[in-house]
Protein backbone atom coordinates (compact mmCIF):
# COMPACT_ATOMS: atom_id res chain seq x y z
CA UNK A 1 0.00 0.00 0.00
CA UNK A 2 1.58 3.34 -1.02
CA UNK A 3 2.15 6.03 1.59
CA UNK A 4 -0.64 8.69 1.43
CA UNK A 5 0.65 11.97 0.09
CA UNK A 6 -2.35 14.29 0.37
CA UNK A 7 -3.32 16.14 3.52
CA UNK A 8 -6.80 14.61 3.47
CA UNK A 9 -5.39 11.06 3.39
CA UNK A 10 -2.98 12.00 6.18
CA UNK A 11 -5.80 13.14 8.44
CA UNK A 12 -8.08 10.20 7.50
CA UNK A 13 -5.41 7.63 8.37
CA UNK A 14 -4.66 9.47 11.58
CA UNK A 15 -8.31 9.31 12.68
CA UNK A 16 -8.41 5.58 12.03
CA UNK A 17 -5.07 4.46 13.48
CA UNK A 18 -3.97 7.07 15.98
CA UNK A 19 -7.07 8.49 17.68
CA UNK A 20 -5.16 9.48 20.76
CA UNK A 21 -2.45 11.19 18.76
CA UNK A 22 -4.97 13.12 16.66
CA UNK A 23 -6.72 14.35 19.78
CA UNK A 24 -3.47 15.68 21.16
CA UNK A 25 -2.51 17.20 17.84
CA UNK A 26 -5.81 19.09 17.72
CA UNK A 27 -4.79 20.71 20.99
CA UNK A 28 -1.49 21.88 19.55
CA UNK A 29 -1.24 25.52 18.50
CA UNK A 30 0.82 24.47 15.50
CA UNK A 31 -2.24 22.54 14.19
CA UNK A 32 -0.10 19.65 12.89
CA UNK A 33 -1.58 16.81 10.82
CA UNK A 34 -0.56 13.23 11.31
CA UNK A 35 -0.88 10.21 9.04
CA UNK A 36 0.02 6.60 9.55
CA UNK A 37 0.46 4.02 6.85
CA UNK A 38 1.35 0.40 7.26
CA UNK A 39 2.69 -1.55 4.30
CA UNK A 40 1.17 -4.78 3.14
CA UNK A 41 1.70 -7.62 5.59
CA UNK A 42 2.81 -9.94 2.82
CA UNK A 43 5.68 -7.62 1.97
CA UNK A 44 6.68 -7.52 5.63
CA UNK A 45 6.49 -3.71 5.64
CA UNK A 46 5.31 -1.78 8.68
CA UNK A 47 7.02 1.60 8.38
CA UNK A 48 5.25 4.27 10.38
CA UNK A 49 4.96 7.62 8.54
CA UNK A 50 3.85 10.41 10.81
CA UNK A 51 4.94 13.86 9.59
CA UNK A 52 4.05 16.92 11.62
CA UNK A 53 3.07 19.50 9.04
CA UNK A 54 2.92 23.16 10.01
CA UNK A 55 -0.05 24.41 8.07
CA UNK A 56 0.22 27.66 6.25
CA UNK A 57 -3.54 28.00 6.56
CA UNK A 58 -3.07 28.34 10.28
CA UNK A 59 -0.47 31.00 9.68
CA UNK A 60 2.17 28.92 11.39
CA UNK A 61 5.56 27.69 10.26
CA UNK A 62 8.48 26.64 12.42
CA UNK A 63 9.70 30.22 12.40
CA UNK A 64 6.29 31.44 13.52
CA UNK A 65 5.56 28.69 16.08
CA UNK A 66 6.38 29.22 19.68
CA UNK A 67 9.16 27.16 21.24
CA UNK A 68 7.82 24.62 23.74
CA UNK A 69 10.28 24.64 26.62
CA UNK A 70 8.86 21.34 27.89
CA UNK A 71 10.20 19.39 24.88
CA UNK A 72 12.51 16.59 26.05
CA UNK A 73 13.49 14.85 22.81
CA UNK A 74 13.13 17.16 19.83
CA UNK A 75 14.94 20.07 21.42
CA UNK A 76 16.56 22.78 19.29
CA UNK A 77 17.19 26.53 19.70
CA UNK A 78 14.48 27.71 17.31
CA UNK A 79 10.69 27.41 17.32
CA UNK A 80 8.99 24.02 16.88
CA UNK A 81 5.78 22.62 15.46
CA UNK A 82 5.68 20.01 18.26
CA UNK A 83 4.64 19.93 21.89
CA UNK A 84 5.61 17.62 24.73
CA UNK A 85 2.28 15.78 24.35
CA UNK A 86 3.07 15.15 20.71
CA UNK A 87 6.47 13.78 21.71
CA UNK A 88 4.82 11.29 24.05
CA UNK A 89 2.39 10.23 21.34
CA UNK A 90 5.18 9.92 18.81
CA UNK A 91 7.13 7.74 21.24
CA UNK A 92 4.22 5.35 21.80
CA UNK A 93 3.58 5.16 18.06
CA UNK A 94 7.18 4.60 17.02
CA UNK A 95 7.80 1.87 19.60
CA UNK A 96 4.67 0.03 18.52
CA UNK A 97 5.49 0.34 14.84
CA UNK A 98 9.11 -0.71 15.32
CA UNK A 99 8.00 -3.87 17.12
CA UNK A 100 5.52 -4.60 14.34
CA UNK A 101 8.28 -4.16 11.80
CA UNK A 102 10.50 -6.63 13.67
CA UNK A 103 7.65 -9.16 13.69
CA UNK A 104 7.21 -8.76 9.95
CA UNK A 105 10.89 -9.55 9.38
CA UNK A 106 10.79 -12.64 11.62
CA UNK A 107 7.47 -13.87 10.23
CA UNK A 108 9.06 -16.19 7.66
CA UNK A 109 11.55 -17.62 10.15
CA UNK A 110 8.86 -18.21 12.76
CA UNK A 111 6.66 -20.20 10.44
CA UNK A 112 9.56 -22.07 8.90
CA UNK A 113 10.38 -23.39 12.38
CA UNK A 114 6.76 -23.98 13.44
CA UNK A 115 5.89 -25.72 10.18
CA UNK A 116 8.86 -28.08 10.29
CA UNK A 117 8.38 -28.79 13.99
CA UNK A 118 4.87 -30.00 13.22
CA UNK A 119 5.95 -31.89 10.09
CA UNK A 120 8.70 -33.77 11.92
CA UNK A 121 6.36 -34.58 14.80
CA UNK A 122 3.76 -36.04 12.45
CA UNK A 123 6.38 -38.04 10.54
CA UNK A 124 7.87 -39.47 13.73
CA UNK A 125 4.41 -40.36 15.07
CA UNK A 126 3.54 -42.12 11.83
CA UNK A 127 6.71 -44.21 11.89
CA UNK A 128 6.25 -45.11 15.55
CA UNK A 129 2.59 -46.03 15.03
CA UNK A 130 3.46 -48.26 12.08
CA UNK A 131 6.18 -50.13 13.94
CA UNK A 132 4.00 -50.43 17.04
CA UNK A 133 1.34 -52.22 15.02
CA UNK A 134 4.00 -54.30 13.31
CA UNK A 135 5.43 -55.44 16.64
CA UNK A 136 1.95 -56.36 17.90
CA UNK A 137 1.49 -58.68 14.91
CA UNK A 138 4.45 -60.71 16.18
CA UNK A 139 2.37 -61.82 19.16
CA UNK A 140 -0.77 -62.30 17.07
CA UNK A 141 0.98 -64.63 14.64
CA UNK A 142 3.68 -66.39 16.69
CA UNK A 143 2.77 -66.04 20.38
CA UNK A 144 -1.02 -66.08 20.42
CA UNK A 145 -1.02 -67.10 24.10
CA UNK A 146 0.49 -63.69 24.89
CA UNK A 147 -1.26 -61.54 22.29
CA UNK A 148 -4.11 -59.94 24.23
CA UNK A 149 -2.03 -59.14 27.32
CA UNK A 150 0.97 -57.94 25.33
CA UNK A 151 -0.88 -55.31 23.32
CA UNK A 152 -0.99 -52.77 26.20
CA UNK A 153 2.69 -53.17 27.06
CA UNK A 154 3.70 -52.88 23.37
CA UNK A 155 1.57 -49.75 23.10
CA UNK A 156 3.20 -48.32 26.23
CA UNK A 157 6.69 -49.04 24.90
CA UNK A 158 6.08 -47.20 21.65
CA UNK A 159 4.31 -44.34 23.41
CA UNK A 160 7.47 -43.88 25.47
CA UNK A 161 9.58 -44.04 22.30
CA UNK A 162 7.41 -41.36 20.70
CA UNK A 163 7.76 -39.09 23.75
CA UNK A 164 11.50 -39.64 23.67
CA UNK A 165 11.61 -38.66 19.99
CA UNK A 166 9.60 -35.51 20.70
CA UNK A 167 12.38 -34.34 22.99
CA UNK A 168 10.86 -34.69 26.44
CA UNK A 169 12.55 -36.28 29.44
CA UNK A 170 11.30 -39.80 28.68
CA UNK A 171 14.15 -42.32 28.99
CA UNK A 172 14.59 -45.16 26.53
CA UNK A 173 16.40 -47.13 29.20
CA UNK A 174 13.42 -46.88 31.55
CA UNK A 175 10.91 -47.63 28.80
CA UNK A 176 12.69 -50.79 27.62
CA UNK A 177 13.28 -51.99 31.18
CA UNK A 178 9.59 -51.58 32.04
CA UNK A 179 8.55 -53.39 28.85
CA UNK A 180 10.70 -56.45 29.55
CA UNK A 181 9.77 -56.44 33.24
CA UNK A 182 6.09 -56.64 32.27
CA UNK A 183 6.76 -59.18 29.53
CA UNK A 184 8.65 -61.62 31.76
CA UNK A 185 5.70 -62.88 33.88
CA UNK A 186 3.71 -63.54 30.71
CA UNK A 187 6.56 -65.42 29.02
CA UNK A 188 7.34 -67.36 32.19
CA UNK A 189 3.75 -68.52 32.81
CA UNK A 190 2.52 -68.96 29.24
CA UNK A 191 5.61 -70.16 27.34
CA UNK A 192 8.22 -71.50 29.75
CA UNK A 193 5.82 -73.14 32.21
CA UNK A 194 2.34 -73.27 30.68
CA UNK A 195 1.32 -76.00 33.10
CA UNK A 196 1.05 -73.51 35.97
CA UNK A 197 -1.81 -71.73 34.29
CA UNK A 198 -2.48 -68.75 32.10
CA UNK A 199 -2.99 -66.17 34.82
CA UNK A 200 -4.18 -62.79 33.62
CA UNK A 201 -2.04 -59.91 34.91
CA UNK A 202 -5.31 -58.12 35.67
CA UNK A 203 -6.37 -60.88 38.06
CA UNK A 204 -7.04 -59.75 41.61
CA UNK A 205 -5.59 -62.97 43.06
CA UNK A 206 -3.12 -61.88 45.70
CA UNK A 207 -0.73 -64.87 45.39
CA UNK A 208 -0.55 -64.43 41.62
CA UNK A 209 0.00 -60.70 41.97
CA UNK A 210 2.81 -61.21 44.46
CA UNK A 211 4.45 -63.82 42.25
CA UNK A 212 4.24 -61.59 39.18
CA UNK A 213 5.72 -58.71 41.17
CA UNK A 214 8.59 -60.96 42.21
CA UNK A 215 9.17 -61.95 38.58
CA UNK A 216 9.27 -58.30 37.52
CA UNK A 217 11.67 -57.31 40.29
CA UNK A 218 14.06 -60.19 39.67
CA UNK A 219 13.97 -60.05 35.87
CA UNK A 220 17.26 -58.17 35.54
CA UNK A 221 19.05 -60.57 37.91
CA UNK A 222 17.58 -63.66 36.25
CA UNK A 223 18.32 -62.21 32.79
CA UNK A 224 15.86 -64.43 30.90
CA UNK A 225 16.13 -62.35 27.73
CA UNK A 226 19.91 -62.33 27.55
CA UNK A 227 21.62 -59.34 25.90
CA UNK A 228 18.62 -58.37 23.76
CA UNK A 229 17.13 -55.66 26.03
CA UNK A 230 20.51 -53.94 26.20
CA UNK A 231 20.97 -54.24 22.43
CA UNK A 232 17.52 -52.75 21.88
CA UNK A 233 18.29 -49.71 24.04
CA UNK A 234 21.67 -49.07 22.46
CA UNK A 235 20.30 -49.48 18.92
CA UNK A 236 17.38 -47.14 19.50
CA UNK A 237 19.53 -44.58 21.32
CA UNK A 238 22.01 -44.45 18.47
CA UNK A 239 19.41 -44.21 15.71
CA UNK A 240 16.87 -41.94 17.43
CA UNK A 241 19.47 -39.51 18.79
CA UNK A 242 19.39 -37.21 15.76
CA UNK A 243 15.59 -37.05 15.69
CA UNK A 244 15.37 -36.38 19.42
CA UNK A 245 18.03 -33.67 19.28
CA UNK A 246 16.33 -32.06 16.28
CA UNK A 247 13.00 -31.96 18.14
CA UNK A 248 14.60 -30.31 21.17
CA UNK A 249 16.53 -27.74 19.14
CA UNK A 250 13.50 -26.87 17.00
CA UNK A 251 11.51 -26.28 20.17
CA UNK A 252 14.25 -24.02 21.51
CA UNK A 253 14.47 -22.14 18.19
CA UNK A 254 10.74 -21.44 18.34
CA UNK A 255 11.03 -20.16 21.91
CA UNK A 256 13.86 -17.81 20.92
CA UNK A 257 11.92 -16.33 18.00
CA UNK A 258 8.85 -15.85 20.20
CA UNK A 259 11.00 -14.11 22.81
CA UNK A 260 12.28 -11.59 20.26
CA UNK A 261 8.73 -10.86 19.13
CA UNK A 262 7.72 -10.05 22.70
CA UNK A 263 10.66 -7.69 23.19
CA UNK A 264 9.67 -4.47 24.95
CA UNK A 265 11.66 -1.52 23.64
CA UNK A 266 13.04 0.67 26.41
CA UNK A 267 12.07 4.30 26.88
CA UNK A 268 15.61 5.30 25.96
CA UNK A 269 15.17 3.39 22.71
CA UNK A 270 11.86 5.16 22.11
CA UNK A 271 13.52 8.55 22.53
CA UNK A 272 16.16 7.59 20.00
CA UNK A 273 13.55 6.40 17.50
CA UNK A 274 11.54 9.62 17.88
CA UNK A 275 14.69 11.66 17.29
CA UNK A 276 15.50 9.61 14.20
CA UNK A 277 12.02 9.60 12.63
CA UNK A 278 10.05 12.60 13.87
CA UNK A 279 12.18 15.43 15.20
CA UNK A 280 12.77 16.64 11.64
CA UNK A 281 8.99 16.90 11.26
CA UNK A 282 8.82 19.29 14.19
CA UNK A 283 10.91 21.67 12.08
CA UNK A 284 8.74 21.26 8.99
CA UNK A 285 11.04 18.81 7.18
CA UNK A 286 8.92 15.77 6.40
CA UNK A 287 10.76 14.19 3.47
CA UNK A 288 14.30 14.02 4.84
CA UNK A 289 15.52 10.52 5.69
CA UNK A 290 17.70 9.63 8.69
CA UNK A 291 21.41 9.12 8.07
CA UNK A 292 22.45 5.49 7.79
CA UNK A 293 24.94 5.81 10.64
CA UNK A 294 22.29 7.34 12.90
CA UNK A 295 19.85 4.55 12.12
CA UNK A 296 22.43 1.79 12.68
CA UNK A 297 23.52 3.23 16.02
CA UNK A 298 19.94 3.62 17.27
CA UNK A 299 18.70 0.24 16.00
CA UNK A 300 21.74 -1.55 17.41
CA UNK A 301 21.15 0.17 20.73
CA UNK A 302 17.46 -0.75 20.73
CA UNK A 303 18.14 -4.35 19.71
CA UNK A 304 21.33 -5.05 21.63
CA UNK A 305 19.66 -8.02 23.32
CA UNK A 306 18.64 -9.43 19.93
CA UNK A 307 22.14 -8.92 18.53
CA UNK A 308 23.60 -10.76 21.53
CA UNK A 309 21.66 -13.83 20.36
CA UNK A 310 23.59 -13.77 17.09
CA UNK A 311 26.53 -16.06 17.90
CA UNK A 312 24.66 -18.82 19.81
CA UNK A 313 21.82 -18.66 17.28
CA UNK A 314 24.32 -19.18 14.47
CA UNK A 315 25.64 -22.27 16.28
CA UNK A 316 22.08 -23.54 16.70
CA UNK A 317 21.38 -23.19 12.98
CA UNK A 318 24.57 -25.11 12.13
CA UNK A 319 23.46 -27.94 14.42
CA UNK A 320 19.98 -27.99 12.91
CA UNK A 321 21.56 -28.31 9.48
CA UNK A 322 23.77 -31.19 10.59
CA UNK A 323 20.89 -33.04 12.22
CA UNK A 324 18.67 -32.59 9.18
CA UNK A 325 21.52 -33.86 6.99
CA UNK A 326 21.86 -36.93 9.21
CA UNK A 327 18.17 -37.74 8.84
CA UNK A 328 18.30 -37.12 5.09
CA UNK A 329 21.34 -39.33 4.46
CA UNK A 330 21.25 -41.84 7.33
CA UNK A 331 22.90 -45.17 6.61
CA UNK A 332 21.61 -48.55 7.73
CA UNK A 333 23.83 -48.24 10.82
CA UNK A 334 21.92 -45.30 12.27
CA UNK A 335 18.67 -45.26 10.30
CA UNK A 336 15.71 -44.30 12.45
CA UNK A 337 13.28 -46.31 10.34
CA UNK A 338 15.34 -49.50 10.47
CA UNK A 339 15.93 -49.15 14.21
CA UNK A 340 12.19 -48.86 14.87
CA UNK A 341 11.43 -51.77 12.58
CA UNK A 342 14.08 -53.84 14.36
CA UNK A 343 12.18 -53.63 17.67
CA UNK A 344 10.09 -56.58 16.48
CA UNK A 345 13.27 -58.60 15.84
CA UNK A 346 14.76 -57.74 19.22
CA UNK A 347 11.58 -58.75 21.06
CA UNK A 348 11.34 -62.00 19.11
CA UNK A 349 15.00 -62.85 19.76
CA UNK A 350 14.56 -62.06 23.46
CA UNK A 351 11.63 -64.48 23.75
CA UNK A 352 13.55 -67.16 21.86
CA UNK A 353 16.47 -66.69 24.24
CA UNK A 354 14.15 -67.21 27.22
CA UNK A 355 12.74 -70.38 25.67
CA UNK A 356 16.18 -71.79 24.89
CA UNK A 357 17.28 -71.19 28.49
CA UNK A 358 13.97 -72.16 30.10
CA UNK A 359 15.28 -74.72 32.65
CA UNK A 360 17.91 -72.33 34.00
CA UNK A 361 15.42 -69.47 34.18
CA UNK A 362 12.81 -71.62 35.96
CA UNK A 363 15.31 -72.96 38.48
CA UNK A 364 16.55 -69.47 39.31
CA UNK A 365 13.04 -68.07 39.65
CA UNK A 366 11.96 -70.87 42.01
CA UNK A 367 14.96 -70.20 44.23
CA UNK A 368 14.18 -66.49 44.46
CA UNK A 369 10.37 -66.35 44.25
CA UNK A 370 9.45 -69.87 45.33
CA UNK A 371 7.38 -72.43 43.40
CA UNK A 372 4.74 -70.81 41.19
CA UNK A 373 1.20 -71.67 42.21
CA UNK A 374 -0.92 -73.39 39.61
CA UNK A 375 -3.85 -71.40 38.38
CA UNK A 376 -6.86 -71.92 36.15
CA UNK A 377 -6.01 -72.48 32.52
CA UNK A 378 -7.38 -69.56 30.57
CA UNK A 379 -8.35 -69.84 26.90
CA UNK A 380 -5.66 -68.69 24.54
CA UNK A 381 -6.26 -65.31 22.99
CA UNK A 382 -7.92 -65.37 19.61
CA UNK A 383 -5.68 -63.28 17.37
CA UNK A 384 -8.36 -62.78 14.74
CA UNK A 385 -9.99 -60.04 16.82
CA UNK A 386 -6.84 -57.93 16.62
CA UNK A 387 -5.48 -58.65 13.19
CA UNK A 388 -7.70 -56.15 11.45
CA UNK A 389 -6.12 -53.26 13.38
CA UNK A 390 -2.54 -54.03 12.43
CA UNK A 391 -0.74 -52.34 9.58
CA UNK A 392 0.46 -55.64 8.10
CA UNK A 393 -0.90 -59.18 8.14
CA UNK A 394 0.35 -61.52 10.88
CA UNK A 395 2.23 -63.55 8.33
CA UNK A 396 4.07 -60.49 7.09
CA UNK A 397 7.50 -59.94 8.53
CA UNK A 398 9.82 -57.01 7.93
CA UNK A 399 13.22 -56.39 6.44
CA UNK A 400 15.31 -54.74 9.11
CA UNK A 401 18.99 -54.24 9.77
CA UNK A 402 19.06 -58.04 10.21
CA UNK A 403 17.20 -58.35 6.85
CA UNK A 404 14.82 -60.97 8.25
CA UNK A 405 12.77 -62.04 11.27
CA UNK A 406 13.19 -65.23 13.24
CA UNK A 407 10.04 -67.31 13.54
CA UNK A 408 9.64 -68.63 17.10
CA UNK A 409 9.19 -72.26 18.08
CA UNK A 410 5.78 -73.50 19.10
CA UNK A 411 4.83 -72.82 22.68
CA UNK A 412 5.18 -75.81 24.94
CA UNK A 413 6.80 -77.15 28.08
CA UNK A 414 10.40 -76.20 28.58
CA UNK A 415 11.56 -79.79 27.93
CA UNK A 416 9.74 -79.98 24.58
CA UNK A 417 10.75 -76.75 22.87
CA UNK A 418 11.35 -76.95 19.16
CA UNK A 419 14.41 -75.45 17.43
CA UNK A 420 13.92 -72.12 15.66
CA UNK A 421 12.44 -72.43 12.22
CA UNK A 422 14.05 -70.95 9.16
CA UNK A 423 14.09 -67.19 8.83
CA UNK A 424 11.79 -65.77 6.18
CA UNK A 425 12.17 -62.26 4.79
CA UNK A 426 9.08 -60.40 3.60
CA UNK A 427 8.92 -57.04 1.81
CA UNK A 428 7.56 -53.96 3.52
CA UNK A 429 4.28 -52.46 2.51
CA UNK A 430 4.40 -49.12 0.73
CA UNK A 431 3.17 -46.98 3.63
CA UNK A 432 6.37 -47.31 5.65
CA UNK A 433 8.55 -46.71 2.60
CA UNK A 434 6.56 -43.61 1.75
CA UNK A 435 7.15 -42.22 5.24
CA UNK A 436 10.84 -43.03 4.96
CA UNK A 437 11.09 -41.05 1.75
CA UNK A 438 9.01 -38.30 3.32
CA UNK A 439 11.46 -37.98 6.22
CA UNK A 440 14.43 -37.72 3.89
CA UNK A 441 12.70 -35.18 1.64
CA UNK A 442 11.54 -33.13 4.62
CA UNK A 443 15.05 -33.08 6.07
CA UNK A 444 16.71 -32.05 2.81
CA UNK A 445 14.24 -29.20 2.37
CA UNK A 446 14.68 -27.98 5.95
CA UNK A 447 18.47 -28.17 5.73
CA UNK A 448 18.45 -25.77 2.77
CA UNK A 449 15.84 -23.40 4.18
CA UNK A 450 17.23 -22.85 7.69
CA UNK A 451 20.70 -22.01 6.36
CA UNK A 452 19.48 -18.59 5.20
CA UNK A 453 18.78 -17.56 8.79
CA UNK A 454 22.12 -18.35 10.37
CA UNK A 455 22.98 -14.67 10.90
CA UNK A 456 19.42 -13.38 11.14
CA UNK A 457 19.64 -11.86 14.62
CA UNK A 458 23.13 -10.47 14.08
CA UNK A 459 21.99 -8.62 10.95
CA UNK A 460 18.47 -7.60 12.02
CA UNK A 461 19.37 -3.98 13.00
CA UNK A 462 20.99 -3.41 9.61
CA UNK A 463 18.04 -5.02 7.80
CA UNK A 464 15.66 -2.65 9.57
CA UNK A 465 17.79 0.31 8.54
CA UNK A 466 18.04 -0.78 4.91
CA UNK A 467 14.30 -0.33 4.49
CA UNK A 468 14.64 3.25 5.76
CA UNK A 469 17.25 4.06 3.13
CA UNK A 470 15.26 3.12 0.06
CA UNK A 471 15.52 6.60 -1.46
CA UNK A 472 19.02 7.82 -2.27
CA UNK A 473 19.59 11.36 -1.03
CA UNK A 474 22.53 13.76 -0.93
CA UNK A 475 21.59 14.95 2.53
CA UNK A 476 20.20 13.18 5.59
CA UNK A 477 18.89 13.83 9.09
CA UNK A 478 21.55 13.46 11.81
CA UNK A 479 19.07 13.53 14.68
CA UNK A 480 19.65 17.25 15.19
CA UNK A 481 20.04 18.81 11.76
CA UNK A 482 20.26 18.21 8.02
CA UNK A 483 23.78 17.16 7.05
CA UNK A 484 25.62 15.77 4.04
CA UNK A 485 26.96 12.80 6.01
CA UNK A 486 26.73 11.39 9.51
CA UNK A 487 29.65 12.57 11.65
CA UNK A 488 29.14 10.26 14.62
CA UNK A 489 31.02 7.00 15.20
CA UNK A 490 29.10 3.84 14.35
CA UNK A 491 29.68 1.34 17.17
CA UNK A 492 29.44 -2.45 17.12
CA UNK A 493 26.35 -4.43 18.06
CA UNK A 494 27.69 -6.20 21.17
CA UNK A 495 26.67 -5.06 24.65
CA UNK A 496 30.25 -4.00 25.37
CA UNK A 497 30.46 -1.92 22.19
CA UNK A 498 27.07 -0.33 22.87
CA UNK A 499 28.41 1.25 26.05
CA UNK A 500 30.03 3.76 23.68
CA UNK A 501 26.90 4.43 21.59
CA UNK A 502 26.82 8.20 20.90
CA UNK A 503 23.07 8.26 20.25
CA UNK A 504 21.62 6.56 23.31
CA UNK A 505 22.52 5.11 26.68
CA UNK A 506 22.61 1.30 26.67
CA UNK A 507 23.02 -0.34 30.07
CA UNK A 508 21.58 -3.86 30.07
CA UNK A 509 19.83 -6.27 27.77
CA UNK A 510 16.21 -7.36 28.06
CA UNK A 511 16.00 -10.06 30.79
CA UNK A 512 13.84 -12.32 28.60
CA UNK A 513 16.37 -12.21 25.77
CA UNK A 514 19.20 -12.68 28.25
CA UNK A 515 17.52 -15.88 29.45
CA UNK A 516 17.01 -17.04 25.86
CA UNK A 517 20.70 -16.49 25.15
CA UNK A 518 21.70 -18.55 28.18
CA UNK A 519 19.45 -21.44 27.11
CA UNK A 520 20.90 -21.29 23.61
CA UNK A 521 24.46 -21.36 24.90
CA UNK A 522 23.80 -24.21 27.35
CA UNK A 523 22.02 -26.50 24.91
CA UNK A 524 24.31 -25.84 21.96
CA UNK A 525 27.34 -26.44 24.19
CA UNK A 526 25.89 -29.75 25.36
CA UNK A 527 25.21 -30.86 21.81
CA UNK A 528 28.61 -29.68 20.60
CA UNK A 529 30.39 -31.68 23.30
CA UNK A 530 28.26 -34.76 22.72
CA UNK A 531 27.78 -34.66 18.96
CA UNK A 532 26.59 -37.04 17.40
CA UNK A 533 23.65 -36.53 19.79
CA UNK A 534 23.12 -39.88 21.44
CA UNK A 535 21.59 -40.44 24.86
CA UNK A 536 24.27 -39.76 27.43
CA UNK A 537 23.06 -42.49 29.81
CA UNK A 538 25.27 -45.49 30.37
CA UNK A 539 23.70 -48.79 29.51
CA UNK A 540 23.85 -51.33 32.27
CA UNK A 541 21.92 -54.52 32.72
CA UNK A 542 18.49 -54.63 31.17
Amino acid sequence: MPVPSGEEKDLAEAEEHRDVLVKELHECESSAGVGVAVGEAEEGLSWAWAPSLCRKSAGSSPSESAQDESLRVCVHPGPSCCTSKMEDSYMAAVRSESQQKMRSYSFELKYLIAGHTKAYQETFESLVSFTSNLTSTLFDSAYSALASDCRPIVFQLFSDINRHLSGDSSSLDTAVRRFYNDLFPLVYRRLLNPGIGHMSPKSHSTPSTNQDDCLRMTRQDVSPFGPHPRLLVSGLSRALGAGRALSRLLRLAGEVVNATEKLTLSRECGRGLVRMHYCSHCRGMTLIRPCTGLCVNIMRGCLVGVSELGAPWGSLVVMLQRLAAMLATSSNHNSMELALLAVRNHVNDAILHAQLHGPRVTATVEKVCGPQAAGPIMPKANPTNWQHTASVSPATSVTSERSEVTSPPLAGPASHRLPPQSRRPFPLKGSRGDKSRSLKKLSREFEGSIQRYQWFFSELPEMLCESEMEVEQHTCWSGQDVVESYAGRVVGSSLKAQKENPEMSVRNTDPVLKGAKQRLEQLTEQKSNGFVPVCSQEFGSH
